[in-house]
């Protein structure tokens, strides 16, 4: 193995003619600019997934428990009343797993100016609401002052629930509100006999949120949970459900389900527990297409590295045919030969990911630091790129690019057998 080292380090430093050197660097180059792109999209696609995840998780939670009821299958904002008193109330809050639960209530209405209408979905918050982990979405105002909710445990602190709205930056510019601003918004209600009644509930705007996913943004306003239970006709005690906020993200769809499982057995059998991906399986499935999109970009960087190297080693092969002769000649084995060409792929591979780490890592520290590319926050949620850099899968790249390369250069240094030691000495 050193003689093969030594003819190896001798050829990789000397080359051979200016034509040798220029397809060395060119697979150099194509090396570094395939591992550098492929760790980039890694990076931005996994930054993204995760940010969005994030995102949805925080404004909703990951695991939701409601009252089942068929009657009122179709209809997901119109909440069914459960008693807020479950005995699985204080088991999940004692689970170290479990992050935060509360409760909350959700009503259809239509919001109103002077001029336009618009729906809303009210969703009705409890003095449980965990405004510390929203209030990284509350960009003015203050939260709402939740105190005429009786939580699952504690009592009532006043006579009536608060009268603050929360509602989210593209509600407030579409609509004209301001903080302090009295606004309208009216609940239609339709009675067994098919009748339809409407009430009107008059609120002031206390907070401005804005999480940038404008679905939800669009859609959703906070109040007291007590009005949901006066326009509904619930008891003290009431809820729409119940939100399971997990301690930490899990780490993929599988724990995620597993989680549920866990709530879902610890619950009462009239209750269903379903998880955010399986409420809203749009947006995930949407970012699931940017993971396969991730998947054909490594593919195609990869075969393009592939090939560069396929090439140069074929053409440095035969510049190297004199040299291949004389080492035949003094006794060297094809595989032996073979080992020496390979070792310089190698060479020029790892000369190139040094390249290509340097290029890609720093490339996504400065987008990290300074926030090179922007993004229209209407289509992509997110106003700054996003990288997350996940060492050990840049460490698996590097070393999948050195092997899958190495791998396919078997085929074309089989060249090498196929020369004769006598033609090759007289070969010019």
């Amino acid at each position: 193995m050193a003689f093969e080292s030594f003819i190896t380090r001798r050829i990789a430093r000397s080359g051979q003619g200016n034509f040798s050197r220029l397809i060395v660097r060119i697979a150099t180059v194509a090396i570094a600019l395939s591992l550098a792109v492929m760790i980039i999209a890694g990076a931005l696609i996994r930054g993204f997934q995760e940010t969005i995840t994030d995102k949805v998780y925080g404004f909703l939670g990951h695991i939701q428990v409601t009252k089942i009821d068929t009657r009122r299958e179709g209809n997901s904002y119109d909440d069914v009343p459960v008693s807020a008193n479950q005995p699985f109330y204080s088991t999940l809050e004692e689970d170290p797993a479990i992050g935060h639960i509360q409760v909350f209530a959700r009503k259809a209405g239509i919001l109103k100016n002077r001029q336009d209408i618009e729906g809303v979905i009210v969703r009705g918050v409890g003095p449980d609401f965990d405004w510390d982990h929203f209030g990284r979405y509350l960009e003015a105002g203050v939260p709402l002052d939740v105190a005429g909710s009786i939580p699952p445990t504690g009592e009532n602190t006043q006579d009536g629930p608060s009268n603050g709205i929360v509602i989210s930056r593209s509600t407030q510019q579409r609509m004209g509100f301001q903080l302090g601003d009295q606004v309208a918004i009216f609940f239609i209600d339709q009675s067994e006999q098919g009748s339809f009644r409407q009430r009107a509930r008059s609120f002031t705007v206390t907070g401005i949120y804005h999480t940038g996913l404008e679905e939800y943004d669009r859609l959703f306003c906070l109040v007291d949970i007590g009005h949901i239970r006066s326009i509904n006709g619930w008891e003290a005690d009431q809820v729409g459900g119940f939100e399971v906020r997990l301690a930490e993200n899990p780490a993929n769809v599988r724990a995620l389900y597993e989680r549920t499982a866990e709530v879902d057995a610890s619950v009462g059998p009239f209750l269903r527990v379903n998880n955010l991906r399986q409420l809203e399986p749009n947006i995930f499935d949407w970012l699931n297409l940017q993971g396969q999109n991730e998947g054909i970009i490594m593919t195609l960087m990869m075969l393009v590295a592939i090939i560069n190297m396929v090439t140069s080693l074929l053409i440095l092969i035969l510049e190297r045919t004199p040299t291949i002769g004389v080492l035949k000649a003094l006794g060297a084995t094809d595989w032996s030969v073979r080992r020496i060409f390979l070792g310089h792929a190698a060479w020029i591979i790892g000369y190139g990911l040094l390249w290509g780490n340097l290029l890609g890592i720093g490339l996504c520290l400065a987008q990290d630091a300074f926030g090179l590319i922007r993004l229209p926050e209407e289509s992509y949620y997110v106003t700054v790129a996003p990288v997350s850099l996940a060492w050990g899968k840049v460490l698996l790249l590097n070393l999948g690019t050195m092997a899958v390369c190495l791998l396919f250069l078997l085929l074309p240094s089989y060249l090498v057998t196929r020369i004769d030691p006598i033609r090759a000495l007289r070969f010019d």
